[in-house]
């Protein structure tokens, strides 16, 4: 089976005051789902009080990030699923439940992951 990434950036979910609850509960609710599923892999969002580094190979951090992700934040899901038609599905549920768009992307297969 293949793994997909499921996303969407922080700026894509605009809700109106007093929605975050209702979609935080929206969105527990297809993590469960997809948990009791058995396609779960790992998910969550990106901490952007924390900013990000960049550690080379000799230990040496760097504050800052490459250039084409400073905009690297929002919330993902990774599932293992058995087509591109399952993970679209999926996409479908977060999208209903966080209220915007998800990108669905797959990972190479990978033997050792």
């Amino acid at each position: 089976m293949t793994k997909y990434l499921i996303s969407f950036p922080s700026a894509a979910m605009v809700l109106p005051e007093g929605d975050l609850q209702a979609v935080s509960d929206a969105s527990h609710a297809v993590v469960q789902d997809a948990k009791d599923a058995g396609v779960w892999v790992f998910g969550g969002g990106i901490d952007e009080s924390i900013p990000p580094v960049m550690v080379d190979g000799d230990g040496t951090v760097t504050a800052g990030t490459y250039p084409q992700t400073t905009q690297l934040e929002g919330g993902y899901s990774v599932l293992e699923l058995p087509s591109r038609e399952a993970a679209l599905e999926w996409a479908a549920k977060f999208a209903v439940a966080c209220r915007c768009a998800q990108e669905v992307r797959a990972f190479h297969f990978d033997p050792a992951s």
